[in-house]
């Protein structure tokens, strides 16, 4: 069904608040500025011709004339729609609107160039505090906005030729704990499937699998191992080429919950017949419990939470050393990890 065609029309001005209501311009000023000095009749006519106009205050236009603090936080994370970025904003935001305070996410899609437009974005905003999931290779450009006493605070990874306040997965923990839970189930064919090889996460999962296979002694699973799974669809593929093997794998360690999200497609469409691999992945995922995905289990919300409140003790002073600070992780038996090999 067509309508008529949109009419746009400008932003309201003061002075045109100012002329319907009756008043000056600096009454239109006090009274929406929040100022004692006007009667109440006037504030009421301000207040009506404003609404009437549909004027709205520029608050961030006040606070930078008149050096105010900000009432803003900025949040730059990889990706709203997954559900781990999700968890740590809802963490941040819960800390934050107890304070007064705002979140202002972006997501970098894990680009380092948009990552840098984002925080020149959220710097000329003036945000009080800056939370940073890194994805560039070097963050030394915020070195002087650190200096001059912005609060910054990484996430998830550590930055590059900076310093600052770091909340950290155990990550190396969880991939250790994946490899031995897999092993002390019989596996020894275990592929393990992960994203970019550059991410600090990638990498410490990783090494965390390896030093269990390497103490355990294990041989032969050096050829299942891969990476750059970038999303469900890649890693889809690569388990159905993984289990086209001649000698498939007879179990599954997934480096992130969208890796593991593809891993299930893979093995739904395996067929009755043929017995599925066991499958621990890193992260926990939407109904993870009701599919029985066994999974290395850590809490993306208390890393947010931890974040703010360490952005926070910034804000109001903290000068103290800065701290790096490791969420544990442990592992979730739910069944899927637990399938013998065949």
């Amino acid at each position: 069904m067509s309508g008529d065609p949109l009419t746009l029309v400008a932003r309201p001005t003061l002075r045109q608040v100012a002329m319907l209501a009756g008043v000056s311009v600096a009454t239109v000023s006090r009274v929406l500025n929040g100022d004692a000095y006007f009667s109440e009749v006037s504030a009421a006519k301000v207040r009506t011709a404003a609404a009437q106009l549909g004027f709205r205050v520029n608050v961030l236009a006040r606070e930078l004339r008149s050096g105010a603090s900000s009432t803003t936080v900025g949040l730059l994370i990889g990706d709203l729609a997954n559900p781990f970025w999700s968890g740590i904003a809802r963490g941040v935001e819960r800390e934050l609107t107890a304070r007064g305070l705002r979140l202002f996410t972006a997501s970098t899609d894990e680009d380092p160039g948009l990552e840098w437009t984002l925080t020149q974005d959220m710097l000329d905003r003036r945000v009080r505090a800056l939370l940073v999931v890194p994805s560039a290779a070097d963050h030394g450009y915020l070195d002087v906005e650190r200096r001059q006493g912005l609060p910054v605070v990484f996430l998830d990874r550590p930055p590059s030729n900076v310093l600052g306040d770091t909340m950290l997965l155990d990550n190396a923990g969880g991939g250790r704990a994946a490899g031995q839970h897999l092993l002390n189930g019989g596996h020894r064919r275990i592929a393990m499937l992960g994203d970019w090889s550059r991410y600090y996460t990638h990498r410490e999962r990783s090494a965390g699998f390896r030093d269990a296979m390497e103490r355990a002694h294990a041989v032969g699973w050096q050829p299942y191992e891969r990476d750059n799974a970038r999303d469900a669809a890649s890693a889809e593929q690569q388990v159905r080429e993984l289990l086209a093997l001649a000698e498939p794998p007879t179990a599954l360690f997934t480096l992130n919950n969208w890796i593991t999200a593809g891993a299930l497609r893979a093995l739904r469409n395996l067929g009755a017949e043929r017995t599925l691999p066991a499958l621990v992945g890193f992260d926990d995922l939407d109904l993870g419990d009701l599919l029985d995905v066994s999974v290395i289990h850590h809490d993306a919300e208390e890393m947010g939470r931890l974040a703010a409140t360490t952005a926070l003790a910034r804000i109001d002073g903290d000068v103290g050393p800065f701290r790096t600070v490791v969420v544990p992780s442990r592992l979730v038996v739910r069944g899927s990890g637990e399938r013998p090999p065949v």
